[in-house]
């Protein structure tokens, strides 16, 4: 009876890993994701952009274009549009400069939450996977306070002349939100369950480690 209970649980922990370490694979693709899905909040221009309205004949139609943090794109030279900012040199617009480094800083701890998926072959992977859902929880925080900073900083020149004089604070005037805004907004909602699935699969690894292995761990980890 003891004999078929031990080979239960060595079954048990067997399948329990390697549903872990599939999970773990699922995890680390969706990071890698997530990190190309911030190259693309940070660099596109679309996160107000103009909407349709009714103007009155003989009248010249209001401007028709997109803005980001660093460029300000009318369409006026279809079908490639003119766009003014310093994207190549990674400045950003007068308004927006929070915004921009805090998605900047966000986009940094998620990259190196990629970097850290090298050091599960040296490290516990426990501990690396901890490390990265602080990483990742950092990055979420960053990129949700750069959402609220953005509609607080439309009160600019930039936006006035994309979206008329009725733009105030929250209030994009003749602009509506567009989807790269949209994209940061769920980015944080990613960056907070990879950083809860990443803290799970820690603790996981924790609990299969053997006793003395979590003993020489805690005299490691001690001060």
């Amino acid at each position: 009876m003891q004999v078929h209970t031990s080979e239960v649980a060595r079954l048990y922990q067997t399948e329990f890993i390697r549903s872990a370490r599939a999970v773990g694979v699922l995890w680390a693709v969706c990071t890698l994701c997530f990190a190309v899905i911030e190259v693309v909040i940070l660099i596109q221009p679309s996160w107000v952009g103009t909407r349709q309205l009714h103007y009155r004949p003989g009248t010249p139609p209001p401007p028709a274009g997109t803005l980001g943090l660093f460029e300000v794109c009318l369409e006026t030279g279809w079908p490639v549009p003119e766009c003014r900012g310093s994207l190549r040199t990674l400045t950003p617009l007068p308004a927006f400069q929070s915004p921009a480094v805090l998605v900047c800083i966000s986009l940094t701890m998620v990259w190196a939450s990629v970097g850290c998926l090298c050091l599960f072959r040296f490290c516990n992977s426990a501990t690396v996977y901890k490390i990265c859902a602080w990483l990742q929880l950092t990055a979420g925080f960053c990129l949700a306070l750069a959402c609220v900073l953005f509609p607080d900083s439309w009160e600019s020149a930039e936006m006035r002349a994309l979206c008329g004089e009725s733009v105030s604070s929250f209030s994009p005037g003749n602009c509506t939100v567009h989807w790269a805004y949209v994209l940061a907004m769920l980015g944080i909602l990613d960056a907070a369950i990879l950083a809860t699935l990443a803290f799970v699969l820690g603790n996981r690894q924790d609990a299969l480690l053997p006793d003395d292995a979590k003993d020489v761990t805690g005299l490691l980890l001690s001060p």
